[in-house]
């Protein structure tokens, strides 16, 4: 999840520089949508993986 979120960041830049806003645009939406994402499911993940030593 985090690849596809760093690759729709890469494109969001190339559009930018290119000088296509639209696209840019949306491209920086989904990749932010991605890592927002990525953090929840790391989050889940650390705390559910966690066992107690009793």
């Amino acid at each position: 999840m985090l690849r596809w979120a760093l690759s729709f960041f890469i494109i969001a830049i190339i559009a930018a520089f290119l000088g296509f806003g639209g696209i840019a645009g949306a491209a920086a939406g989904i990749a932010q949508i991605l890592f927002i994402v990525f953090l929840v499911f790391a989050l889940v993940a650390l705390l559910v993986g966690r066992t107690s030593p009793v």
